[in-house]
């Protein structure tokens, strides 16, 4: 199954993803973008940001179920996608397929990535975050859907993963921002609400 999905994957990277990574680098590429986008990258390295950010929220009652469904969803985010797809997948990063099958070196403005390509941690946690905050307060998640969406981009912007990573793990973000949220609520319904814990 994976094998077919690597095949896949393979074929679409190179009908699909290199051309919008080439293009990228040809027509965006500038000064100002080199110096930015390693920083706005490092707001999603290993979801510390977003954890940081709800933990923080758990000291306030008035946004602590904001924290708790944020970490909810940032925790199905590492089990399904980092701990179990990403090994699975085993999808190598664009800049080694690009050495790999056409002798091309590309030159990384940030230190080569050691684990796999497929899906990208680093946009999942940040639509997980933002799709939660979004759900509670827009205050909070417009800022940081917009910072999710920079970060989203910096991962092509810096040619460590493919779009097809990314617009995957964006639907994955979301799609895990609503079930930890969802089953926070269910959480709080049962022990909650229902007087048995405070907040």
């Amino acid at each position: 199954m994976f094998t077919a999905l690597q095949t896949m994957l393979n074929s679409v990277a190179v009908s699909f993803d290199l051309p919008i990574l080439d293009w990228i680098q040809e027509t965006m590429q500038c000064t100002f973008l080199d110096k930015t986008m390693p920083i706005v990258t490092l707001f999603g390295d290993g979801g510390v940001f977003w954890i940081g950010i709800a933990v923080l929220l758990l000291f306030f009652a008035k946004y602590r179920k904001t924290g708790f469904s944020m970490g909810m969803a940032l925790v199905l985010g590492l089990v399904v996608c980092n701990i179990t797809l990403k090994p699975l997948v085993a999808r190598i990063r664009p800049y080694d397929f690009q050495l790999q099958e056409f002798g091309r070196e590309i030159t990384l403005l940030i230190s080569a990535q050691h684990d796999f390509s497929f899906p990208s941690g680093h946009t999942i946690a940040s639509f997980e975050a933002c799709t939660v905050l979004l759900l509670h307060d827009k205050r909070m998640g417009i800022p940081a859907t917009v910072l999710a969406i920079l970060i989203a981009f910096s991962r092509l912007y810096l040619y460590v993963h493919y779009p097809t990573d990314v617009l995957v793990s964006l639907v994955l973000g979301i799609a895990f921002g609503l079930l930890g949220n969802f089953l926070v609520n269910l959480i709080y319904k049962k022990w909650v609400y229902n007087g048995k814990y405070a907040e």
